[in-house]
């Protein structure tokens, strides 16, 4: 987690709107806006101005910042544990979405028969995928890759045609990467 992120938390959280935060601490909506997208950094000045429009301790936020996780491990035996939905597949993050700025992870689990759709918002994003155990189908674009345990590939996303289907008959886990 990084000091943009807990800026929009925090602001979120009280439900304010940027323009008020802005005015609060005598900056622009637009700067406001940059920090918390981690596109520019604030002064110690402004963001105690920022906090304090917020509500917020100084120390505390950029606390919060230090104690991030900085890696995630998933064990084998975590992947015993989880429960399908409704849905027939589940999406086991590393991280949560406030901590995925550049790329994004996951280990998918998908039941037999039970098809994955593409992640929604990507416009010029890049994706890889690696059978850890079981066979899936990637379609992508008009192309469709068969796969099976140990195979990988690297992509460019196409959102609206794009779906990976477990094709074999035992559940299926894929490690996922793509950029955001």
């Amino acid at each position: 987690m990084n000091i943009g992120t807990l800026v929009r938390r925090h602001r979120k959280e009280k439900k304010l709107t940027l323009k008020v935060v802005a005015e609060m601490a005598s900056i622009s909506e637009g700067f406001l806006s940059q920090v918390e997208n981690d596109v520019n950094s604030p002064s110690v000045d402004t963001l105690l101005r920022i906090c304090k429009a917020l509500d917020v301790d100084a120390g505390d936020l950029l606390t919060q910042v230090n104690q991030k996780e900085k890696s995630v491990l998933i064990r084998k035996s975590d992947l015993d544990d989880i429960e399908l939905s409704h849905t027939g597949f589940v999406t086991r993050r590393f991280f949560p979405p406030e901590d995925r700025t550049v790329i994004d992870s996951s280990i998918l689990v998908i039941e037999p028969g039970k098809t994955i759709p593409a992640r929604k918002n990507i416009k010029n994003g890049q994706e890889v995928l690696s059978v850890l155990k079981g066979q899936v189908e990637l379609v992508v674009s008009d192309k469709s890759y068969q796969m099976e345990t140990g195979d990988s590939v690297h992509f460019w996303s196409d959102p609206g045609r794009q779906k990976i289907t477990n094709t074999s008959t035992e559940t299926s886990f894929v490690l996922w990467v793509g950029t955001l």
